[in-house]
């Protein structure tokens, strides 16, 4: 089972199919869902949606940490924003890929930032994971500015995940620390000795 993650804002926990109709507010919107193709369309009802979580549920019950789905939600309100993905690519499925969805009236909040830092910084705490890719059409702008704010450097294109051209972003987790001390302190401000 899938851990509940906590950041200053936000909780990140394991879907349930009774989110559909806010997961239904996400990923109906083709702004959204064409990130994501071929994995997955815009969703067309909540009836849909929910046929989606109960495979996402399913899988997670099978999953092995630390990957998983979660539904971000803002913590003071409980309401569901996005979802976040931490899951193998395939081919080979030995690269492990944070993946981020907001409903586009959260967008240019910090939140897929804040999200995305809270779930890398757990992945790379887990036994054995020493990088956190993140994989972004070239056309995604908006994509691969959060992957840089989480603290991703940007190491090259490939095509060798899902046959498309894809700009390829990792983290490790020394990385993420500083991205996470840029944050608090600001790049140029004096940080506390360490």
């Amino acid at each position: 089972m899938i851990p509940t993650l906590t950041s200053r804002r936000l909780r990140l926990r394991p879907w349930t199919v009774d989110d559909a109709d806010a997961a239904f507010e996400i990923y109906k919107h083709e702004e959204v869902a064409r990130w994501l193709s071929p994995a997955m369309d815009a969703v067309r009802d909540p009836q849909e949606m929910r046929l989606v979580l109960q495979h996402w549920v399913a899988e997670s019950h099978r999953s092995v940490q630390p990957t998983g789905r979660w539904a971000v939600e803002l913590t003071e309100e409980n309401r569901v924003l996005g979802g976040m993905t931490l899951l193998y690519l395939p081919p080979g499925g030995t690269d492990l890929e944070i993946g981020w969805q907001l409903s586009p009236e959260f967008w240019g909040h910090g939140y897929a930032t804040e999200a995305g830092h809270a779930l890398a910084h757990w992945a790379l705490e887990y036994p054995g994971i020493d990088e956190v890719f993140a994989v972004v059409r070239p056309t995604n702008a908006r994509g691969a500015a959060t992957a840089k704010r989480i603290g991703m450097e940007w190491v090259g294109e490939t095509d060798k995940y899902y046959d498309l051209q894809l700009q390829v972003y990792r983290v490790r987790a020394a990385d993420l620390d500083q991205s996470l001390a840029d944050q608090q302190y600001g790049a140029d401000q004096h940080r506390p000795p360490q």
